[in-house]
């Protein structure tokens, strides 16, 4: 039973491509693994750029 938790920033994602990244997941771990896509938990994070750092500064702040 895989889990993925891919983290991203909040930056507009839509629906439709976090369904493509879903899917594309989904489908490595089948073509790679022969994991049964009905037991594969695939868990998108949005995050906010305060709250994601890089070196000293938040994301928000670098890009200032």
């Amino acid at each position: 039973m895989p889990y993925v938790n891919i983290k991203i920033t909040d930056e507009g994602v839509t629906d439709a491509q976090k369904q493509q990244l879903i899917r594309g997941t989904t489908q490595l771990l089948v073509d790679t693994l022969n994991k049964n896509p009905e037991t594969t938990f695939v868990i998108i994070e949005e995050v906010n750029l305060n709250n994601w750092g890089i070196g000293y500064h938040s994301v928000k702040e670098r890009r200032k």
